[in-house]
């Protein structure tokens, strides 16, 4: 009972979750991690979130004033912008969970992203890069459009690390074995969100207006002391920060697994789970063990003993025997598959808030008072505030009522939080349809002064109803991506939840070809050379179907979906009492 005892007062002073401090010292409870460190990297978002988005959400503005493309052709260079940007982090995390580590990952790719924005600052400055010498450019020059793209994509390239390796760290602030650490980690990710939507609010207001009534070059500073000051910000917290030892490729184990189940295809899987091979949790150096599930037996395959040789050559090729735990993590990765392909068409809906919903906004009435003209980008800043209003409901009303009602940590499981958001971006896109109607009803009225007689403020709720949404969606996204995937490889599973959006935006460009290409057959293309003259309500309306079927397919998958499971205790019996780490989802 003593010992017990001596345990207990142990792992409160101590941190046993394979965390490290700056020392490579066995973390002190007391003096890191949690809100001390989370608070540092949440400060750190902010920055990167306004850095980025006040690039993002005027990019198409830039590209079709200075550099002077169709809207068409702009819209599809900011979507696989967009889409390079979010799907650079698989790269990213990979490199962090297996190699560099999360701190060291965010520290190279700051550097990178203040590379890029030193380029972008030169080719508005520099004379030989400036778009062109007279006041308003007829043809920028070519030079001026390739270092822009150079620099751009600097920029997205040093997002891929940037992004990953950032939130799995903040993330790791928080011991999961911890009761209280792992409720204040629900929370993280509300505050992560509500750090996110600040930067992009700053990014879409004060940089926007900047860059409208000042100029490109003097917004393109800011940014750049902005992630300047992120950098400053993430040394001086080094000595609060939990770090975790990348462990080599989190990838491997899981190929290992798929090549043993095929070398014993042929085995019939044992009927007690307890006979296949596992790893006592004595002997555990770090990490956790995972509990069994009959999903996907025949990956089971792996697990099965030939030799019952303490020491045989089978248990020392991990190419031809590995441990249920490893087993269930590719299990978890598989299963994750079908649910990743149903979130798409809700990042389809999201990538239509920096190209069309912002387009739509400079061909409109944006005077307020006494002639002052606000940018069309302002307008953006709605998503975000819609996000901020959903995460305070959710944390501060919706969770600790839900909490009482269904006894589940987290009021609403993971799965549920996902759903209840796409549900806003299908009403967002009905909304958005009837509102671009109306405007081109107008336009047809009045050809000479078209939709000028139309206020901005039309505009409100879609990006109101969105950011909504992102409260719910974005944010489950992003805890369902951290928690569900092996602990191994947290950061590619924050990588995964980016390429959600990332992978939308390059379906919204072929979508928009596509149906460019079907509707030019037809006789008249939903995307003209401006709004006016495209047919952007039936995209919406289009786009609307496409959320609504996919809803119905992602309420199937969501019910038949099985949530991670971890040994709490020394024997896998405890698999069958319901693991807390598993009833919390």
């Amino acid at each position: 009972m003593e010992l017990e005892k001596r345990k207990e007062v142990d792992e409160q002073k101590w941190v046993y979750d394979s965390s490290i401090d700056h020392k490579a010292n066995i973390p002190l409870r007391s003096s890191t991690g949690v809100w001390k460190a989370a608070k540092f990297i949440i400060a750190i978002e902010f920055s990167e979130r306004l850095t980025n988005y006040g690039i993002a959400t005027s990019l198409i503005i830039y590209i079709t004033k200075v550099i002077q493309q169709d809207l068409k052709i702009a819209a599809s260079n900011v979507n696989y912008w967009s889409g390079v940007t979010t799907l650079m982090p698989l790269i990213g995390g990979f490199v962090a969970d297996a190699h560099l580590g999360r701190f060291y990952t965010v520290f190279v790719s700051t550097i990178v992203y203040i590379l890029g924005l030193i380029l972008l600052t030169l080719s508005w400055f520099l004379p030989s890069l400036k778009p062109c010498n007279e006041a308003v450019c007829h043809e920028p020059r070519k030079v001026h459009e390739v270092v822009f793209y150079i620099a751009i994509y600097l920029i997205s390239i040093a997002t891929g690390g940037h992004k990953p390796a950032l939130e799995s760290f903040g993330a790791d602030q928080f011991d999961d074995d911890h009761s209280e650490e792992r409720r204040k980690k629900m929370s993280y990710f509300n505050w992560w969100g509500c750090g996110l939507c600040s930067g992009v609010l700053l990014g879409v207001t004060l940089i926007v207006y900047v860059q409208d009534h000042v100029s490109w070059g003097v917004a393109d500073i800011v940014l750049t002391a902005v992630m300047t000051m992120s950098l400053v910000i993430l040394i001086l917290g080094r000595p609060f920060y939990r770090y975790r030892v990348p462990t080599g490729s989190p990838l491997a184990p899981l190929l290992q697994v798929l090549v043993a189940a095929i070398r014993k295809r042929n085995l019939q899987c044992p009927s007690n789970s307890a006979e296949l091979y596992e790893v006592p949790k004595s002997q555990m150096k770090r990490g956790r063990l995972l509990c069994h599930t009959n999903k996907l037996v025949f990956l089971d395959k792996a697990a099965i003993v030939e030799s019952t040789e303490e020491n045989s050559a089978e248990k020392k090729n991990p190419w031809r025997l590995q441990t249920v735990t490893k087993v269930e993590e590719l299990k978890l990765i598989l299963n994750m598959i079908p649910l990743w392909m149903a979130t798409l068409p809700f990042g389809i809906c999201v990538a239509q808030t920096t190209t069309f919903f912002i387009k739509q906004g400079t061909t409109l009435d944006r005077h307020i008072g006494n002639g002052f003209q606000i940018p069309s980008a302002w307008i953006y800043g709605l998503s975000p505030i819609g996000m901020f209003i959903s995460l305070t409901i959710y944390e501060k009303i919706l969770v600790p009522v839900l909490r009482k009602m269904t006894g589940n940590e987290r009021g609403v499981n993971i799965l549920q939080r996902i759903g209840i958001g796409m549900v806003f971006s299908l009403t967002s896109m009905v909304v958005a349809a009837m509102v671009e109607r109306k405007r081109l009803d107008l336009v047809d009225r009045n050809p000479l002064k078209g939709s000028l007689t139309m206020s901005v403020f039309w505009l409100v709720p879609q990006f109101l109803i969105i950011g909504l949404g992102d409260g719910f969606t974005l944010v489950g996204l992003q805890e369902y991506f951290y928690d569900q995937v092996p602990d191994s490889m947290r950061s590619l599973g924050i990588a995964f939840y980016l390429s959600v959006v990332g992978a939308a935006s390059f379906i919204s460009s072929l979508l928009i070809t596509l149906v460019d290409h079907l509707t030019g057959k037809a006789g008249r293309s939903w995307f003209g050379k401006d709004l006016n003259s495209s047919r952007l309500d039936k995209f919406y309306w289009l786009l609307a179907g496409i959320t609504a079927a996919n809803m119905l397919l992602y309420v199937l998958l969501a019910k038949r979906y099985s949530y991670k499971k971890v040994q709490r205790n020394m024997a896998a019996a405890d698999c069958n009492q319901g693991d807390p780490v598993a009833s919390m989802t």
